[in-house]
């Protein structure tokens, strides 16, 4: 099953701040994690205040600057897991530098809509 991960860097999010050592642990964890068999590496993504939120009313296009919902736990990143469960994809949540750091890492499994 695919899952996708996605994760709030938490603390980590101001990578900058953080001492030489934290950075090189983070970078570290990621390059290990993108190592991890079924690890379809991801991206990061830019500060939820570059966002552009896209709806459709009566036919027109509406665009609103940054995020459309206010979140506390901003989504940072994500990559795809292929797992045998969701035991597995949690086990591999578990290794995502920002989950130790204040942050998280949502799992949601995808759907094939090919297969609908």
């Amino acid at each position: 099953m695919q899952y996708m991960m996605l994760i709030n860097l938490g603390r980590a999010r101001d990578f900058q701040n953080l001492s030489a050592d934290e950075q090189k642990a983070i970078a570290a964890g990621f390059q290990q994690l993108n190592q991890t068999p079924g690890v379809t590496s991801g991206l990061g993504l830019q500060p939820p205040e570059t966002a552009t939120t896209v709806r459709v009313q009566n036919g027109e296009t509406l665009t609103t600057d940054g995020p459309f919902v206010e979140s506390k736990e901003a989504l940072d990143g994500y990559f795809i897991l292929d797992a045998d469960d969701l035991d597995a994809a949690i086990e591999v949540a578990s290794q995502v530098p920002a989950a130790s750091m204040g942050g998280a890492v949502e799992i949601r499994p995808v759907t094939d809509w090919s297969q609908n």
